[in-house]
């Protein structure tokens, strides 16, 4: 069958095998149009194909995007606007990203909205939770691939760090992050949420001198985003209607209490 051949061809030129399927639907006024309908059609096929192959390798553990954010909450620095940032221009100026503020403020919402930006614009991104990083970095080297790691690690552009400061870290595999994030200072981007205030990042990289130089290093090239707002998660959750209802309840009853 034709359909059959055109497979074949599709596959010889390593062509989607789409294509033959969409041969029967495209149309054209002439044959010029319909070969560049069928060959663009191709091309988004692809563009799509490895949009989600980047989401999937990035390892968000989950997709956000910038619908619902509130930009008016946060404190961007002079000559950042929501619009350069949704740009994703820092990439192209090759300037890290520093979100502090308190935990369900927003920052691990944005960070992910500008990853998966990032992906959909061909920028290979990697996620991580920092503490998983650190134990990840930690028993490679132990199992003696951390070579083969740091090569995948490597291919990203955009490197995401979230919840840094969160839990105590083991020391070897912080020793192993500074090491890391040294090697790409000024070769890759860096987006970093934390909670944690410069002055104790020694608690989560336990040297004075390598917590100064990572904080140099960070801020050499960096936009600092400041999360100043409450507990997102707590305010948009049903929870606040039940402590109101409890502290309702509670002060009915010592109404009744005081007038009996």
């Amino acid at each position: 069958m034709l359909e059959e051949e055109i497979i074949n061809c599709c596959k010889r030129l390593k062509l989607s095998r789409n294509l033959a399927e969409r041969s029967q639907t495209t149309d054209g006024t002439s044959h010029q149009e319909y070969l560049y309908q069928l060959l663009a059609g191709e091309l988004r096929n692809r563009e799509l194909g490895r949009t989600a192959k980047l989401i999937n390798s990035a390892g968000f553990y989950s997709i956000k995007t910038f619908d619902g954010f509130r930009f008016d909450e946060i404190t961007l620095p002079s000559g950042l606007t929501p619009e350069k940032l949704k740009s994703l221009e820092f990439i192209r100026e090759n300037k890290n990203i520093i979100m502090y503020g308190r935990t369900g403020t927003g920052k691990t919402m944005l960070s992910t909205a500008l990853g998966v930006s990032a992906c959909q614009k061909g920028i290979p991104v990697k996620f991580y939770r920092t503490a998983a990083l650190v134990n990840q970095l930690s028993e490679t080297k132990k199992a003696g691939t951390l070579g083969a790691f740091l090569k995948k690690l490597r291919k990203a552009s955009l490197i995401i760090l979230d919840e840094w400061g969160y839990v105590p870290y083991d020391r070897t595999g912080a020793q192993l992050l500074f090491d890391y994030l040294s090697e790409i200072h000024e070769d890759k981007c860096v987006i970093l949420n934390t909670n944690l205030e410069f002055s104790r990042w020694v608690n989560v990289l336990y040297d004075e001198q390598m917590t100064a130089a990572l904080v140099g290093r960070l801020m050499h090239h960096c936009y600092l985003l400041l999360f100043p707002g409450e507990n997102n998660r707590l305010r948009e959750s049903s929870i606040n209607d039940l402590y109101g209802s409890i502290a309702s309840t509670k002060h009915q009853e010592g109404i009744k209490q005081q007038m009996a």
